[in-house]
């Protein structure tokens, strides 16, 4: 009897002891109760994930940014023309939507529009702004009456604009206006490539452009006095056509050059905008291209040719061409023998003025300056 009872014992004991049998789905809930995960961890995962997604991204946008950066060099100096569309800029037009051949659509109602053809393929568009004097008279008249204008007892200013925009810009319709306002015909016009202008644009094209619209002029305007009025890259072209005019021994009456610059590849080095120009062999890489693409706009060298009267017109404040560049011109042309016989005169504007790159025509003392 003691024999059994131990062995009933023993047989409880290990069934006891032995592993609680698996249910349908092989789980061991029964036997098995695992502690709830905590819901604060699982909460902290979340920020986290998100956090190192957010740093992930950034890292690779800034490897991005930096690779093209590193990029845009090789670009350009591979390939030259890059370079000078940045110069010219004329695949900017600013305002869009304008019609050019309605420059009354610009509030210039005593304007009229002309095309001339300088070369064979190459076709621009000119603006003529009549004085205030012929406002009333130039209303409706044609193309005809506008040329034979020319002829009248007032002055000439061929405008010369900068790059980027059109002859129909906002700050230089305004200044057709305060111009004519004053007295003068204005005749303007978009070089080749510009606005509506066929052709491609290149310094030599410019130039020429310029050249066949002051001998227009000049076959116009009879004994008038004719004054050559250059902005910004517009200086640039000025400073070539009056030179060439000067060794031709055709001068115009004087030179007007507002925001100068001495050339083009220290003003492409002094630029605000200019990210570049602590990059190791920035010469090389940017400069150089500008060369080689035929782009000197020597303004400096050119005043060293010019034998007419000189006035810069430059603001302390410009963004666009440092005051220290149109300064830097002023000493060069004062100094120049050419121009012993002329006036040269610098009109700086002070900054709390606020006229920056393109609104001296704002000065109330710009009618006393140009008298």
């Amino acid at each position: 009897m003691r024999k059994r009872n131990e062995s009933v014992t023993v047989e409880h004991e290990r069934a006891a002891a032995a592993p609680a049998p698996l249910d349908k789905d092989c789980s061991l809930r029964h036997s098995l109760r695992l502690p709830p995960a905590a819901p604060a961890a699982a909460g902290m995962k979340r920020p986290l994930g998100r956090r190192y997604g957010f740093w992930f991204r950034l890292r690779r946008l800034l490897i991005w940014l930096l690779g093209v950066y590193i990029a845009i060099p090789f670009l350009v100096k591979l390939c030259p023309t890059i370079q000078a569309k940045l110069v010219f800029l004329n695949f900017v037009r600013v305002p869009y939507f304008i019609d050019l051949k309605r420059p009354q659509d610009q509030g210039l109602n005593h304007t009229c529009n002309y095309y001339l053809q300088p070369e064979e393929d190459v076709t621009v568009g000119v603006w003529h702004t009549v004085p205030a004097a012929l406002w009333k008279n130039a209303h409706g008249k044609d193309q005809v009456w506008f040329e034979d204008a020319l002829g009248s007892s007032h002055p000439v200013i061929l405008y010369l604009h900068g790059n980027a925009g059109t002859r129909g810009g906002d700050h230089r319709v305004e200044l057709y206006k305060v111009l004519s306002s004053l007295g003068y015909h204005v005749v303007t016009f978009d070089y080749r490539g510009w606005g509506d202008s066929i052709g491609s644009p290149s310094e030599r094209g410019m130039t020429y452009d310029a050249l066949h619209v002051f001998d227009w002029i000049k076959a116009r305007s009879g004994d008038n006095p004719v004054y050559i009025w250059g902005h910004s890259l517009g200086t640039g072209v000025a400073t070539n056509l009056v030179r060439r005019l000067c060794e031709r021994e055709t001068p115009p009456d004087a030179l007007i050059l507002e925001s100068p610059f001495t050339n083009i590849r220290e003003e492409a080095r002094s630029h605000p905008f200019s990210i570049y120009r602590y990059f190791p062999g920035f010469d090389w890489f940017f400069l150089d291209p500008i060369t080689t693409s035929g782009i000197k706009f020597a303004n400096d060298e050119n005043v060293k040719y010019i034998s007419c009267s000189l006035l810069i017109l430059h603001a302390e404040d410009d963004p666009v061409v440092p005051f220290h560049l149109g300064k830097k011109l002023y000493n060069i042309a004062a100094t120049s023998r050419s121009f012993r016989d002329y006036k040269v005169q610098f009109v700086p504007f002070h900054t709390d003025l606020g006229y920056r790159h393109k609104y001296i025509y704002r000065s109330p003392e710009l009618p006393r300056i140009l008298r």
